[in-house]
């Protein structure tokens, strides 16, 4: 494999870093126990991006494990 940072940049355009799920606002949820909350949406799709970050961090080991700083 190439240490060319092109090609690593393509790489990384060709398979994005995946991104976190946003987090439900507090007025989102009704409070009323209603059987599948917000919440509950959120913690599955947080799980599958947390699954999801590990296997791109497996195809990407050159990348650190925390989301680059937006500029």
């Amino acid at each position: 494999m190439s240490d060319d940072p092109s090609l690593s940049a393509a790489r990384l355009a060709d398979d994005p870093r995946p991104q976190p799920p946003e987090k439900p606002l507090p007025q989102e949820c009704c409070e009323s126990g209603c059987p599948i909350c917000v919440y509950d949406l959120y913690a599955e799709a947080l799980e599958q991006y947390r699954e999801a970050l590990a296997a791109w961090l497996q195809r990407h080991p050159s990348a650190d494990g925390e989301p680059p700083a937006h500029r």
